[in-house]
């Protein structure tokens, strides 16, 4: 058993910065239903973005604030391949660059990349933006789980905004044990034992973190991937009233809003396919959705209810073996972004013209 964490330096750039959101990977930040005609704004890792959907529907990305006075972008009108301001019809594309000013005539600012603009992909019914800081703008390849993009599974996505720092969401996905407390009394999580003996593996994205011993009779197990993105994939077994398909799995992304709150991706899936396939989709909508929301909200419940800066007063013990490790690795991974921004600033400096 660990002792509670003696309470974080105000001084510490690496939590700071994972509390803000861990950057140089992809997140989902919308459900793909939410972006139609009209401009959406949003804050993700602390940015404010805005999405809109150009005449192909394609998505585009950029930083929330028109480059004349600050005005969200967002309040203004989807041109298609550009999006004009409100408040003086500035046009800007999906690369950043103003396009036209109309107010005044071969205006300085036209042709010029005044905004920030990030990468876009749009998979599983979701929209993705990649999060890259100065020394990582290129982004890395999106690989989602097979259950997200074989044709051999089906899924639904469920999104949720929950009142608590993403970490805290991780911690909940990485911890299977309360499954067996928490949600003792769902139509999914009410068998097997109530202790168990854990173990964490490496796997070749990531590492496994599972019961020994108990195997499909519970939450037994939480495997976390590294992809370009940061997911998390488990299995609650299904009895066969449940519909065809076997084992329900769940693919699940925590995307941080700012430093007290989240957004919550889980995908449902069951490999299956053909008639089968559509009658799982039909008990799904008219029989298990609203149970899955209820054993989501008991979630959602305790992660708000946790008492102010939890992880500074936890006394830890075996169960939390997965947690620590996740939290180790994230540390470690903001630690390199850290340095290799540094880098990358010195090296910018360096190669800078000295004045005078």
């Amino acid at each position: 058993m660990t002792s509670p964490a003696q309470h974080a330096s105000q001084h510490d750039p690496v939590r700071d910065y994972l509390d803000r959101g861990i950057k140089n990977y992809w997140y989902p930040v919308a459900p793909s239903w939410q972006v139609s005609n009209a401009p959406v704004g949003l804050t993700r890792l602390s940015e404010q973005i805005v999405l809109w959907r150009d005449h192909d529907g394609k998505v585009h990305a950029l930083e929330d604030r028109c480059p004349h006075r600050g005005a969200r972008l967002s309040l203004g009108w989807n041109l298609g391949g550009s999006i004009a301001c409100w408040y003086h019809g500035i046009e800007v594309d999906g690369g950043g660059t103003v396009n036209r000013v109309p107010a005044v005539s071969n205006c300085p600012l036209e042709g010029t990349k005044c905004v920030k603009s990030y990468p876009v992909e749009e998979k599983a019914g979701a929209i993705f933006l990649w999060f890259g800081d100065e020394a990582h703008g290129e982004p890395a390849p999106l690989n989602l789980p097979e259950e997200l993009v074989a044709d051999e599974y089906g899924h639904f996505l469920c999104v949720s905004n929950w009142k608590c720092n993403y970490q805290y969401a991780i911690d909940n996905v990485m911890d299977p044990m309360h499954g067996a407390y928490l949600h003792a009394t769902s139509h999914s999580m009410a068998e097997g034992d109530k202790q168990a003996d854990m173990r964490v593996r490496k796997t070749e994205t990531g590492l496994m973190f599972e019961k020994i011993g108990q195997r499909d009779v519970n939450f037994d197990w939480v495997e976390l991937g590294e992809t370009g993105c940061l997911w998390m994939r488990l299995a609650i077994p299904y009895k066969q009233k449940f519909g065809p398909g076997g084992n329900f799995g769940i693919i699940g992304f925590a995307t941080p809003v700012d430093g007290d709150n989240c957004q919550v991706y889980f995908w449902r899936t069951r490999k299956v396919s053909g008639w089968q396939r559509d009658v799982w989709r039909f008990m799904y909508r008219n029989r298990l959705e609203g149970l899955h929301w209820d054993v989501l909200e008991q979630d959602r419940y305790v992660l708000e209810s946790l008492a102010p800066q939890a992880r500074d007063h936890e006394y830890l013990y075996q169960h939390d073996v997965g947690i620590t490790r996740v939290r180790r690795m994230l540390r470690q991974r903001a630690q390199e972004h850290l340095s290799a921004l540094d880098a990358h600033r010195a090296a910018q400096a360096a190669s800078e013209p000295a004045n005078g």
